[in-house]
Formats: structure tokens, C-alpha cells, sequence
């Protein structure tokens, strides 16, 4: 278990390039990480290692019928693992990067592992550089909140470190979640959408923007 601290608030120093590498190694190695993104501090892993999957699940206490989201590091990684229609593509367009889960059909590629047999996956792009470092280093990883089952987010490291301790094989500390809230999460079917969890951005703001 190792911790790697960094301050990428204003750009992302070599502190951080280096400590998003380690992640991604350890992602390679089939391990766990923490890592932080613009809501609160995330648990992840690669969402095509199942065994690493299966490992989140249990250390996090999550039941396996509970589907896991995925975090991608720019709009081209979406269209890998999902078929964005025209309502999703108009909230990736106003939102991300940013604190929005966007749930739309999901490819077959990705695991049904991943989003408990449903044919639908959760999708984000945080607004966090460290977040999409990752990702882009080691493809589509899990997002879920580093706290386990029913318990607080995690909105510093420590709080993850209690949660997770050599469970986990990285950490990266970037201080204090800067949201503290987690994402809003919309379900997109074709022109329906359902607000499933409300965070940051509102039902209002979403309405505003499908209805141009």
C-alpha cells in the first residue's frame, strides 16, 4: 500500500504525473486504487479485469446486484463502451467534465459484471485532471465513492484509508474533495430521462438543456 500526495490545483506537476502512473500500474496489476475527482474520492480499477471487479465489490461491501459507473477520459472513450443518442449527447456537450453520470445502453464489450446484467451503463468524465489522467492511461475505470457500503463518502484520504487500508494498493492524496457531493445520475432511453440521484446539477438545469 503505498500514498502518493499531490497539489494539482492549479496544474498537474510531475508529483502527480508520477503518482497517476503508479495507479495505473497497479490498475495493469489487477490491483485497487483511491483516487480523487471533483465530487468525492473514488475506489477503481480497470472494468474489463473481473477479478479486480469482483475485488472492489468486496471491499467496499457493495451487493453485486448494485450496478458500478465508469469513469472515461474524454468523450471519444464513451463511445467505446456505449451508444450515445441524441439526449445523451446534448449532456455531455453542456456537463462534461463535470459532477454528471450519464446511464445510456451500454456496448458489449463492457462486462455485465460491471453493470449487474443490465444492458445500460453509468458514464462520467470528472472534472479532475488526476481522474482523467488514469483514464486515459489505463482506459475506462470503475467510479464509485471511496466509503464502504452505506457509509459517508469519502472526502479526504483519510477517511478511505480507515475504509479501505491494505486493501487498496494506491492512494493518491490531492487534499479535500473541492465538491464533497456526489454526481447527479440521468437515465437516457431514446427521448425519456428519469433523474435517479439529484447532486450538483439539478433537475432544472438538465430539463433546460434537453428541451433545446
Amino acid at each position: 500500500m503505498t500514498v502518493y500526495k499531490c497539489d494539482c490545483s492549479k496544474e498537474m506537476g510531475e508529483d502527480c504525473l508520477n503518482a497517476c502512473r503508479a495507479a495505473s500500474e497497479s490498475i495493469a496489476a489487477g490491483k485497487l486504487i483511491v483516487y480523487p475527482t471533483d465530487t468525492v474520492y473514488g475506489i477503481g480499477a480497470s472494468i474489463f479485469d473481473l477479478k479486480a471487479v469482483t475485488s472492489l465489490f468486496q471491499a467496499k461491501n457493495r451487493p453485486f446486484d448494485m450496478a458500478l459507473s465508469v469513469a472515461v477520459a474524454d468523450r471519444q472513450m464513451i463511445d467505446k463502451i456505449a451508444i450515445i443518442n441524441e439526449n445523451a449527447e446534448k449532456l455531455i456537450q453542456a456537463f462534461l467534465p463535470g459532477p454528471l453520470t450519464i446511464i445510456i445502453k451500454k456496448r458489449p464489450e463492457v462486462p455485465d459484471l460491471v453493470t449487474a446484467c443490465s444492458d445500460k451503463v453509468g458514464i462520467r468524465i470528472p472534472d479532475h485532471p488526476i481522474a482523467r489522467e488514469i483514464a486515459r492511461l489505463s482506459g475506462p475505470i470503475v467510479a464509485t465513492s471511496a466509503n464502504t457500503h452505506s457509509k459517508p463518502d469519502a472526502v479526504n484520504i483519510d477517511m478511505a484509508l480507515e475504509a479501505f487500508g491494505d486493501k487498496v494498493d494506491t492512494y493518491i492524496d490531492a487534499g479535500p474533495s473541492t465538491g464533497g457531493k456526489p454526481s447527479t445520475i440521468v437515465w437516457i432511453k431514446d427521448d425519456e430521462y428519469e433523474i435517479v440521484r439529484q447532486g450538483e446539477i439539478t433537475a432544472e438545469m438538465i430539463e433546460e438543456v434537453l428541451k433545446c
